[in-house]
């Protein structure tokens, strides 16, 4: 039965329509959304089938422990726990595509179609977005659980859906929120923010635990021990396992989360639609022209040519928030290398020199593909009259310098901590970003901004060398720095190859070249 022209159901199932396509063509970089073709759908359902296959034997090594086991209980809430940091992130990124980048709104508002039914549609949608990965690749478990007798299994599907509504919706009143406390403009950075963060939160965590678990082993396990106790906070009756429960298919839980979402679902649907016209009308004016000045237009020649190029190229990229989320993901595993640091009481210098030029490293490419191979007027720039050599310079240097400045303390922390040391992951440090930036001058294929997180698939050749520039400059920075704190014949070696790598790499890039303009 075809749904009415107008209603919930039929701009739901156009809101869906437009989901899968997104999703098909955002397997194909450069491709506008269509349809997904043959091979695709062939791939999706091996890949599915494989996933039962595989989960029919987990399915029967979990079966053998037994399903009233705690340990399936605990690991069954905290798996569904670090899939609600991922969810959030996801969810975040859809309401902000929903509110500010589909560019649709302003159509349907002016539509005789009600704000509450656009609303609800976009709030479903975000959550079932949100919520089809997590299914399409747990389902299986889910599906051999049924087949091994463990009816209760098949509570995965209301389970995540219910999670997923409640993530929708924390994260679309979130961006909303944001929308009236800093505007429209500010929320689609600090969103795409939020997001970066929170898909990376279980890789901090996680290091977090390691760090504290490993200084205090003694003591981690005698409050684990109180912790799990029959009257700890974290018994087997403790409320904070309910999504375990929920998901291995006790009744209560079940309808605990799919009345909880239903109620969040209703309450945001219901009650903010008015708020989030009021969102799109201040999205829409933040892109309006700017008022004149009082005063009028001033104009200022005071920069030099190449301070300019400096502060052009960094205002781009801070005026793209996706670009500023993609980029902060990386910053965000510099958090874990200062706790090596403090790791057992003993100064880890070869680890840390090693993880700052790892990451200045990638960070530069990622800047210089962004600033150099995207530049969105390169026949501009080449008709200026001012020196080619000079703005490539620039450019470059805008790709180098926010690098060394984020490890600007780190380094010095290490140079009045141990010189020697220090000096050497300086020197490892800069060498890694001028010749990454070298690298993608050299070899980059141009390419738009829009494609950041899908360059490694359209210009390969460059990848590889980022990757292994990377790792030769990483594991040189690890052989200076532990030749110098104790000098041994296999460290003496490690560091001449490591040295040949670095060359390697460099000369491979420059013989691979690609004519410059």
């Amino acid at each position: 039965m075809m749904s009415v022209p107008g209603s919930i159901p039929w701009l739901f199932r156009h809101e869906l329509r437009l989901l899968w396509f997104n999703a098909a063509a955002s397997s194909k970089p450069g491709k506008a959304a269509r349809r997904p073709g043959t091979a695709g759908l062939a791939t999706i359902a091996v890949v599915w089938l494989a996933l039962h296959a595989l989960a029919w034997y987990a399915v029967k090594l979990i079966a053998g422990i037994g399903m009233a086991d705690p340990r399936i209980m605990v690991g069954v809430s905290a798996l569904l726990f670090g899939l609600m940091t991922f969810m959030l992130s996801s969810a975040l990124k859809s309401s902000v595509m929903v509110l500010f980048e589909r560019g649709d709104l302003d159509l349907l508002l002016s539509s005789p179609l009600p704000s509450r039914s656009i609303f609800t549609v976009r709030l479903a949608t975000v959550a079932v977005g949100t919520a089809a990965p997590y299914l399409f690749f747990l389902g299986p478990f889910a599906h051999m659980g049924a087949v091994l007798g463990h009816l209760g299994w098949l509570a995965l599907y209301p389970v995540l859906l219910g999670t997923a509504t409640i993530i929708a919706c924390a994260a679309m009143l979130l961006t909303l929120g944001l929308v009236r406390t800093i505007g429209a403009r500010r929320t689609r950075v600090i969103a795409q923010i939020i997001g970066a963060l929170a898909g990376a939160m279980i890789f901090i965590l996680s290091q977090l635990f390691s760090h504290f678990a490993s200084r205090m082993e003694a003591q981690a396990m005698a409050a684990f021990a109180r912790a799990f106790a029959s009257d700890g906070p974290l018994c087997v009756d403790s409320p904070l396992w309910l999504p375990g429960r929920a998901l291995l298919g006790e009744p209560l839980p079940v309808l605990g989360i799919a009345a909880l979402a239903l109620a969040a679902f209703t309450f945001t649907a219901g009650r903010t639609h008015r708020f989030f016209v009021h969102g799109l009308q201040q999205a829409a004016s933040s892109s309006r022209t700017a008022r004149r000045p009082a005063g009028g237009v001033r104009y200022r020649f005071g920069r030099g040519l190449v301070a300019a190029v400096l502060f052009k190229e960094w205002r781009l990229i801070l005026r793209d928030p996706h670009l500023i989320s993609q980029v902060a993901l990386q910053l965000i595993y510099l958090l874990p290398l200062f706790f090596v640091i403090f790791q057992r009481g003993e100064l880890r210098l070869t680890a840390l020199g090693a993880g700052l030029t790892l990451l200045c490293s990638s960070l530069t490419a990622s800047l210089a593909w962004i600033v150099v191979s995207a530049e969105d007027a390169p026949d501009l720039l080449r008709l200026s009259p001012s020196p080619q050599r000079t703005i490539r310079f620039a450019k470059l240097g805008a790709a180098v310098l926010p690098p060394l400045a984020l490890v600007l303390i780190p380094l010095a922390w290490l140079l009045v901590r141990d010189p020697l040391a220090g000096l050497v992951t300086v020197l490892c440090v800069t060498g890694a970003v001028c010749t990454a930036a070298l690298i993608v001058h050299w070899c980059g294929r141009p390419g738009s901004r829009s494609d950041f997180q899908t360059r490694g698939k359209s210009d390969v050749l460059t990848t590889i060398l980022e990757m292994l520039n990377s790792l030769a400059w990483g594991g040189l920075a690890w052989a200076l720095s532990a030749l110098v704190a104790d000098a041994s014949d296999k460290l003496i070696v490690a560091t001449w190859i490591a040295a040949a790598a670095v060359l390697v790499v460099l000369a491979l890039s420059w013989f691979l070249r690609r004519p410059q303009p």
